[in-house]
């Protein structure tokens, strides 16, 4: 708007200026007719001029420079709304942004707790699991221990009888007489318990 006074103002001095450039046509000699302000139809055309000016600088500056200048504003505070709403929306989507990221961080937070959880309550039931099975094998290995030495006793239990025959055959045989149990006895204890069988 200053843009449009501005040149209307400077279109008001053209007539004072006109003055000068004819002194200076007449300086240099050369004729123009619309310079020749010895004509008095040239005076009243500059005078027409400066009425015309006159008149559009007052329809300018109080009728269209107004609408453009409130057209302006208007448009200056529109996009000034604009803005301001593109800032709030900006701030709202940034909130929402902070607000889901943080959502996505409990989440995470809640599912890694939920795994640790879980991973231990595994862990300590396949503990309980080995210490069942273990309580177990140890229970059927100290059965068959206890079986296997039953076994053992039954079976030097049986030794002895054996052992005491066929070394009484076999002495019958060697010396052609029969085997003297008393003294046998002692012997076979001895051997026995050598191997420890006895």
């Amino acid at each position: 708007m200053r843009r449009f006074l501005t040149t209307a103002s400077a279109l008001l001095f053209l007539p004072f200026l006109t003055p000068v450039a004819a002194l200076a046509q007449e300086g240099g000699g050369s004729k123009m007719p619309q310079m020749d302000f010895k004509n008095p139809l040239t005076g009243s055309e500059v005078v027409w001029l400066v009425i015309i000016m006159v008149a559009l600088y007052f329809i300018l500056s109080r009728w269209a420079l107004p609408a453009v200048g409130t057209v302006l504003a208007d448009r200056a505070q529109g996009i000034e709304a604009d803005l301001n709403a593109a800032r709030i929306a900006k701030a709202q989507a940034d909130a929402a942004i902070a607000e889901l990221r943080d959502a996505i961080k409990s989440a995470r937070e809640a599912a890694q707790s939920e795994i640790n959880t879980a991973i231990e309550t595994a862990k300590a039931e396949a503990a309980k699991d080995a210490a069942e099975v273990s309580a177990k094998l140890d229970a059927q290995l100290a059965q068959a221990e206890t079986q296997i030495a039953a076994a053992r006793a039954s079976a030097m239990a049986a030794i002895r009888p054996v052992a005491q025959e066929v070394s009484s055959l076999l002495l019958a045989r060697l010396t052609g007489a029969p085997a003297n149990d008393a003294l046998l006895g002692p012997g076979l204890d001895t051997a026995l318990a050598a191997y420890g069988q006895a």
